[in-house]
């Protein structure tokens, strides 16, 4: 059988890349190197970035449409190439950046985002740089809690790379995957797509300089989670829970993720938030709703410092929804609790840095 060019473009027209719908020669994927040696066929087909997650399976349906369409006999050899180089690792791109505290949290529910995002306008009233990335992909909170909801990056080229430009509010500079999704929607995507998505809001975007990079991860331990430690030296992690000994267990796991000797990320302290309500009218009383100095306890067990206990009252919910963190007043019963909790984070970043060597992005067998 005689194989030539059309053949070949003819069978590989019939593979639609998932992107955009486009089969692969409408979409100006296969390059200018297609060679015929008899029944040996070699090309190549360019995906726009080398970490295209759609990469294996269009390789794989179009060697199954030349074996269909042209001859099962046919001895295909398929390079890959990309039209935008594979970038430095994250940490190589953030040189200006000097400490990165992940904020974490066992499970869902215990206020990990609020305290991030007070944390890090807490930081900027210090007269930090602050940098702040909503890692939970699946959950995205902080354009709400910034009151940016609206608010799209654009991108700025930067020595002929475009680089996303972080929003920046209460001298915070911002990013999370809500300003390219549609809030109303879920985020159905696998765990590849995920970490792939959080890999460029790391390694794409215009940090510059920043004394702080915060990162608010998901609830848990996963495949987010792993992405972070493999690709930034996180100098620290926060850990955030309430008193409640059902939260308590799953913060001594996060606390124990951490600590794993392949891990070994410095835990910088645990936050107690809705350690107690306190209503309004009744500024004095304290009711321990959730359970009294658990936290503390579980921080005299772990041996690890307790930088905050946060107190349960209306203005955190109101000032969360508003778009304005609690620690915007400074004089509330919160804005004082969440001033007094990153004072205590400087303490402890500066004493680890002292005592410790920085941090590396940490290599881990599959």
């Amino acid at each position: 059988m005689n194989i030539y060019p059309k053949l070949i473009m003819d069978a590989l027209a019939t593979v639609r890349y998932p992107g955009n719908g486009k089969n692969l020669v409408e979409a100006e994927m296969i390059e200018d190197d297609l060679r015929i040696d008899g029944m040996k066929v070699s090309f190549s087909i360019i995906f726009d970035k080398p970490t295209d997650p759609f990469r294996k399976s269009v390789v794989r349906a179009a060697e199954t449409a030349i074996h269909t369409y042209v001859d099962k006999d046919v001895e295909v050899t398929i390079g890959i190439k990309s039209r935008m180089e594979l970038p430095e690792e994250p940490d190589k791109l953030l040189p200006g950046v000097k400490n990165i505290i992940a904020v974490s949290s066992g499970k869902g529910g215990v206020g990990k985002s609020t305290v991030t995002a007070n944390l890090a306008v807490a930081l900027a009233k210090m007269g930090y740089k602050v940098g702040l990335l909503d890692a939970d992909i699946f959950g995205p909170s902080m354009p709400k809690m910034f009151e940016v909801e609206d608010a799209r990056p654009y991108a700025e080229n930067v020595n002929g790379r475009d680089m996303i430009i972080p929003i920046e509010k209460y001298g915070v500079k911002l990013l999370s995957i809500g300003f390219f999704v549609n809030p109303d929607q879920a985020t159905l995507w696998r765990g590849g797509m995920a970490c792939n998505a959080l890999k460029q809001l790391i390694g794409e975007a215009l940090w510059g300089d920043l004394d702080y990079f915060i990162l608010d991860t998901p609830p848990g331990t996963g495949d987010i989670h792993l992405t972070l430690i493999q690709s930034l030296g996180i100098t620290g992690a926060v850990i955030v829970s309430t008193p409640q000994e059902v939260a308590l267990a799953d913060a001594r796991k996060g606390i124990n993720m951490y600590q794993n000797e392949k891990v070994n990320v410095p835990i910088l302290g645990l936050v107690e938030n809705m350690a107690w309500f306190t209503p309004a009218e009744l500024p004095e009383n304290r009711y321990y709703i959730f359970g009294k100095e658990g936290c503390r306890r579980l921080a005299e067990e772990m041996n690890v410092p307790l930088l905050g206990q946060i107190p349960l009252v209306q203005g955190i919910c109101d000032s969360g929804d508003s778009g304005k963190p609690a620690v915007l007043d400074p004089q509330s019963p919160a804005g004082k609790a969440f001033m007094m909790m990153a004072a205590k984070v400087v303490t402890q970043v500066d004493k680890r840095n002292m005592e410790m060597p920085a941090t590396q992005p940490v290599k881990m067998e599959r």
